[in-house]
């Protein structure tokens, strides 16, 4: 009888298992709603023409004038504003860095 008092079992009960395993579906429940609803940033007009710009001037192997004015920005570009973008990926032009094509931080 004595050895009945002191044998504890090891383990875990199915009420124990059954409400972890509930804890953790909520969690990852929770967090690929928060994941599914994630959205990339938008890009601007003027981003996005500078990038298709210099992506088609690599492409096809001839340069890319980009104006301003061809655009509606909303940004206080001159309309006589142009990048030009070559064929080896480097612009010339206000407003972009030289070797990357991507518009200044400062904008």
């Amino acid at each position: 009888m004595r050895d009945a008092g002191r044998r504890r079992r090891r383990g875990y009960t199915l009420v124990e298992v059954i409400v972890v395993l509930a804890l953790i579906s909520l969690v990852v429940g929770i967090a690929g709603l928060a994941f599914a609803s994630l959205k990339a940033p938008q890009e601007s007009t003027w981003v996005r023409a500078i990038r298709d710009a210099r992506t088609s001037a690599v492409r096809t192997g001839h340069s890319v004038n980009l104006s301003a004015a061809h655009l509606d920005t909303g940004l206080n570009h001159s309309p006589r504003t142009t990048h030009l973008f070559l064929p080896d990926g480097r612009v010339i032009g206000p407003g972009v860095d030289p070797l990357t094509g991507s518009p200044d931080a400062a904008r």
